[in-house]
């Protein structure tokens, strides 16, 4: 059996665990096996927790004695390499926290923890978490599983190609522009960004602090809907999900059926490819065929979402990078050095005054179109669309060709990008290939706190295209 346990959910081996049919240790060597093999071309995890085994052991005798700390007991996950792990390096991709040991776990690793969870390692990402393409001066790029002349995608792109590699089964991510999104669907596996605020985000650099807080959250990554749903409820302390895979799914069906879908494949700001659009087109039929009222509709104020994310985030992450490298600016990436330029040249121009009014502004123009989107909601309980515009695109990309337009990488990420904006929960499922065998998914939102409705949804797309 060990030979096939790098495949199954973190929930089947959380059950497979408990019933001792198999041990923690057995778990944790099977996917340390696998990573000795397949992690040297990927480069998606970076750092292995030295304790892993230590820890693994524990569960065991734990488990032997009849003590089962959580719904995780002795599963091993992986954690970005953004979130603070306790006595495991944690850097940011940066050379300035190349040496850092953070003390103590971020919150939502410390409940990882409580439920059982095993630490396996920490997952590779652009330096402070930036770009769409994951690389870094410490340790390099992460190649995508499916291509590896591709990109995992970016910022969670270690955790997504660890996902995607069986180098793991479970994990959390971070997201301010599609960051665990984007990832998932590029190496097709599922990423839930959920509502601002339902997760704690301390423990992460950087900081989503000032605006940065409208948008930027943790969440689950993994490679079926129904662990994200696990991890969910872990990472929110809340009641564990203890049924079946197809229970899951059959719940979903009965609780939505008739509820009302929209879908579109054109938010107004960035083309998508064909193969992009019909995939989108066929999870529509499936939802159909599932008792949902589906229509093709983009809902309102989406398609304001990629300006103002600009408006909103743009200056702030800048001045955050900005403060953080103070002194020691030569130690910063390409990516890091270019925004800071950018910075100067701005904040050189810019009235100080008229700065403020501007992001004054755009705080209240997102006010009034989120209530115009959540208005429209409660009548559409829930958005299909695209996660963006191509699925993985070449090491290095800074421009794409999509049916005849060309777009810059962060225009491709629009639909992504629109709810972090207004802060809603949001999940990519893979559900096409393309002919060259590129994974492609397609998102779901709802309104404030639907993270149930939406992974619902998720799972009957996951189910049908199965």
């Amino acid at each position: 059996m060990s030979e096939g346990l790098v495949a199954k959910s973190a929930h089947d081996l959380a059950q497979l665990i408990r019933s001792r049919a198999v041990s923690a240790v057995e778990v944790t060597e099977s996917h340390l096996a696998q990573i000795a093999q397949l992690n040297p071309a990927l480069n998606a995890i970076v750092t292995i927790a030295p304790d892993v085994l230590d820890r693994a052991r524990e569960r065991d005798s734990e488990a032997a004695a009849g003590n089962i700390s959580g719904p995780l007991h002795g599963v091993p996950v992986t954690v970005k390499d953004t979130i603070a792990t306790a006595g495991i390096r944690s850097t940011s991709g940066s050379r300035l926290l190349a040496e850092n040991f953070p003390a103590g776990d971020a919150l939502v690793v410390e409940r990882l923890r409580s439920a059982g969870a095993i630490i396996l390692g920490k997952t590779n990402t652009p330096e402070m978490a930036i770009p769409y393409e994951t690389d870094n001066l410490i340790f390099g790029r992460t190649n995508n599983p499916h291509d590896q002349d591709r990109t995992a995608g970016g910022s969670s792109g270690g955790e997504a190609a660890a996902l995607a590699a069986q180098l793991s089964p479970a994990g959390i991510g971070s997201d301010l522009s599609g960051s665990i999104r984007a990832p998932a669907h590029f190496c097709g596996v599922a990423g839930l960004k959920p509502t601002t605020g339902l997760l704690p985000t301390d423990g992460h650099v950087p900081a989503p602090t000032g605006t940065l807080s409208l948008g930027a959250c943790i969440g689950p990554m993994a490679r079926r809907v129904i662990d994200l749903a696990l991890l969910l409820n872990v990472l929110r302390a809340a009641p564990a999900v203890d049924i079946s895979e197809d229970e899951f799914a059959e719940q979903a069906r009965q609780q939505l059926k008739s509820i009302r879908v929209a879908f579109y494949t054109d938010d107004g700001v960035a083309p998508v490819t064909s193969a992009t659009a019909r995939a989108v087109e066929i999870t529509a039929r499936v939802l159909a065929d599932a008792g949902l009222e589906v229509r093709a509709e983009r809902p309102p104020s989406v398609a304001a979402g990629s300006r103002l994310w600009i408006e909103l985030f743009s200056r702030a992450a800048s001045q955050q990078l900005y403060e953080f490298y103070r002194g020691r600016e030569e130690e910063g990436g390409p990516g890091v050095k270019s925004i800071l330029r950018r910075r100067e040249k701005v904040i050189g121009l810019a009235d100080k005054i008229e700065v403020a009014e501007d992001l004054a502004r755009a705080v209240v123009e997102r006010e009034r179109l989120r209530e115009d989107l959540l208005r429209w909601l409660k009548t559409t309980p829930l958005i299909l669309s695209p996660v963006a515009a191509t699925p993985a695109f070449e090491h290095g990309t800074q421009r794409l060709e999509v049916e005849g337009q060309s777009i810059s990488v962060f225009r491709a990420f629009s639909y992504a990008q629109t709810f972090n904006v207004f802060g809603l929960p949001a999940v990519s499922v893979p559900v096409a290939r393309t002919e060259a065998g590129l994974p492609i998914g397609v998102q779901l939102a709802g309104g404030p706190f639907a993270e149930r409705a939406v992974l619902f949804a998720a799972a009957i797309v996951e189910q049908s295209m199965a």
